[in-house]
């Protein structure tokens, strides 16, 4: 299985199972749209005077040589199926320490900070069960993941600070290592959160959406004032700080801001060089939306972003852009492509009251209630529902050129948009693939 596209007039071809990445002349291309069907010589009296025979002959026996290298038309590893481990080591958890805001997010899938229950925090005693809980579950692994979230996980700062510190102890009496991350809004990122956050090497995903009108428009106070100013002085200062080391400045686009290049111009402007913009997800009833009839502009945008990316980069402005940034040699390895995340059995989200859920987009779900942090994971059903929701059971995945670096797409997209794991969110995937061949041009544009 192979793709071929071009992009500003480049040949590339990306080989599915291998995952080697080709530019090529025109001459390859267009032997490469029939190669299945035609010998050596059918090719050569098949483009005389279009081409020289010579260089028809060199071109075959070129792509006859990547064939033999297993990174042209490779076979599928797996051979169209897939089974999982068995064993189910929980790797990584997200701690939903606040189910409260101090923003009033239009866009917000957690209803305020809320995920559709009452406001409440994440007491110490249900953190440290958590970080427990993970130590215990995750077999022999050594390295383990937290991220701090909600809500705004600063309104619960002294329980933060409290559960790194254990979760350090912990870790440390068990062999292991637990990286901590944060996400946060930067309403209360002040010099004592920050120096806590620096001195302990937390990583911290800083949501900002862009241009001050744009991130105002879907990012305002609960009394409607934008928060644009407040956000930006307080990520500059707590950036500073740390050097402008191990951080995402996060933003979301909507329909309402098309032009989402411009914003990441402006977030590059304002001295940010590590920087997501995500698609906003919501039900295409809202006004900002992403349709489906939108995604011809999306896909010219990316390109265009792309564009932008090179130019600064001629400058020696180097961005790093979240979906760009993809390692084609050295990425996860071919099993873990399977089910992406590992939502449900090696990621689980615990919200304030200890509950667990396969990850935060289904916190507050009673139907995806796996357990709690007390009796653990007491669901297996809804292990294996997650744990065989792999791309080779996704409707159309098996066979899509993209499987690899996607695996088969966001569960908790496919469940709000189709009501099913198993059926991705397609305008998501539109998005997802494009982001891909971009990734890929420059990809080869750095080589």
């Amino acid at each position: 299985m192979i793709h071929k596209f071009v992009f500003d007039g480049e040949r590339l071809v990306f080989d599915v199972h291998s995952g080697a990445l080709h530019v090529v002349d025109e001459l390859v291309w267009d032997i490469l749209e029939e190669f299945d069907h035609f010998t050596e010589e059918d090719f050569v009296s098949r483009f005389l005077g279009r081409y020289p025979g010579e260089a028809v002959s060199e071109a075959v026996e070129e792509i006859k040589e990547l064939i033999n290298k297993k990174i042209l038309f490779s076979p599928d590893p797996f051979g169209g199926s897939y089974t999982p481990p068995e064993e189910n080591l929980i790797k990584a958890l997200c701690l939903h320490l606040a189910h409260d805001c101090n923003l009033a997010c239009r866009y917000c899938f957690a209803g305020q900070g809320k995920f559709g229950g009452a406001a409440g925090l994440m007491t110490p005693e249900v953190g440290r069960r958590a970080l427990e809980f993970l130590v215990e579950s995750s077999g022999e692994r050594r390295h383990l993941e937290v991220d701090f979230f909600g809500g705004e996980p600063l309104l619960n700062f002294e329980a933060l600070a409290m559960l790194v510190d254990y979760g350090r102890e912990l870790a440390g009496k068990k062999g292991k290592e637990i990286k901590f991350t944060c996400t946060t809004n930067a309403i209360l990122l002040d010099r004592k959160k920050g120096d806590f956050l620096n001195n302990n090497n937390i990583s911290v995903i800083l949501s900002i959406d862009g241009r001050q009108a744009v991130h105002d428009v879907m990012r305002p106070f609960p009394g409607g004032n934008g928060s644009y100013e407040a956000v930006l002085e307080n990520i500059r200062t707590f950036l500073e700080s740390r050097d402008y080391r191990d951080y995402y400045v996060r933003g979301t686009f909507t329909a309402l801001n098309p032009d989402f290049t411009d914003d990441m111009e402006h977030l590059a402007a304002l001295g940010f060089d590590n920087i997501s913009l995500e698609p906003v997800v919501a039900d295409r009833r809202e006004h900002y939306a992403l349709r489906e009839e939108m995604l011809p502009a999306v896909s010219l945008e990316y390109e265009k972003l792309v564009r932008s990316l090179l130019k600064m980069r001629q400058t020696g402005r180097h961005i790093n852009f979240f979906h760009f940034n993809i390692d084609f040699e050295g990425g996860p390895c071919l099993p873990k492509r399977m089910n992406g995340c590992g939502a449900g059995f090696q990621y689980l989200a615990v919200a304030p009251e200890g509950t667990l859920y396969p990850c935060h987009q289904f916190v507050g779900q009673g139907e995806f209630i796996m357990g709690d942090v007390y009796t653990g994971v007491r669901r297996d059903d809804l292990t294996r529902l997650f744990k065989n929701s792999h791309l080779y059971k996704k409707e159309g995945c098996s066979s899509c050129w993209a499987k690899y670096h996607c695996s088969g797409g966001c569960h908790a997209n496919a469940y709000i948009h189709n009501g099913s794991l198993l059926k991705p969110y397609s305008t998501g995937c539109a998005m997802t693939k494009k982001r891909l061949e971009c990734a890929m041009y420059l990809a080869q544009c750095n080589g």
